[in-house]
């Protein structure tokens, strides 16, 4: 049986971090709105009635419906041995993840989500500026911590989601802050090791070299306005 995995088919998003441990694990899912297109996941949506998810990436498997990140994560983990022990930890540490996730996407959207980066550059600079100096360094060492305590995995001796996601937020970093990452990632040792771990992983190895990885764009969350960018 293979899930069914509905996220918009054009850009990473969110719905990488579910992919990535799915394709890690060798987990059978059909990317629905890449088949089908970003309308028919609209009404799949909308279909859904009161108590469906308010937005993607939602997965589906026999008529469950499982949406929020860090949810489908844990779901996932609990179906499929891919969680640390510490069940309560790594959805702490997932929801963490999720809190560095919007506020990227608030960098260049800082006063309204539906209006164009064009549109508030100016709040946009000054909002990179704190997130840089800031917020960045703050997680990453809080992300550094965590990879220091684990061995050689964030959890358990082995790959988890925790693994996966901390790879796509430091692929996301390089892509968004490529000058400011050059700058700090030597600080973030753990992280950075479990980052290219992850990336040896067999199934994210063939992962990043088919097509299924779509590449970072400006349409995304992660997005590189070198304007942003800064040491």
């Amino acid at each position: 049986m293979a899930y069914d995995l509905w996220y918009w088919p054009d850009i990473q998003g969110r719905g990488e971090f579910i992919r990535l441990p799915l394709e890690a694990a060798g987990i059978a899912y059909r990317d629905c709105a890449r088949e089908v297109g970003a309308e028919a996941l609209l009404e799949d949506l909308e279909a859904r009635g009161p108590r469906g998810p308010f937005a993607p990436p939602y997965l589906e498997a026999d008529g469950q419906v499982v949406a929020q990140v860090a949810n489908i994560l844990a779901w996932l983990g609990d179906t499929h041995g891919l969680a640390p022990t510490d069940r309560v930890w790594a959805h702490q540490l997932q929801l963490t993840i999720a809190d560095m996730v919007a506020e990227v996407h608030n960098v260049h959207h800082p006063v309204a989500m539906m209006a164009y980066y064009e549109d508030q550059k100016v709040e946009a600079a000054r909002a990179a500026a704190q997130f840089r100096d800031e917020r960045m360094p703050k997680y990453l060492a809080h992300f550094e911590a965590a990879a220091a305590a684990g061995g050689d995995w964030v959890s358990d001796g082995r790959w988890t989601y925790l693994d996966t996601s901390l790879f796509q937020l430091v692929e996301g970093m390089r892509y968004m802050f490529p000058d400011r990452m050059a700058a700090i990632e030597g600080d973030y040792p753990n992280l950075i090791r479990i980052h290219d771990q992850v990336a040896t992983l067999p199934g994210i190895r063939a992962y990043l070299d088919s097509d299924r990885r779509i590449p970072f764009t400006e349409d995304g969350i992660f997005r590189r306005y070198p304007e942003l960018d800064g040491q």
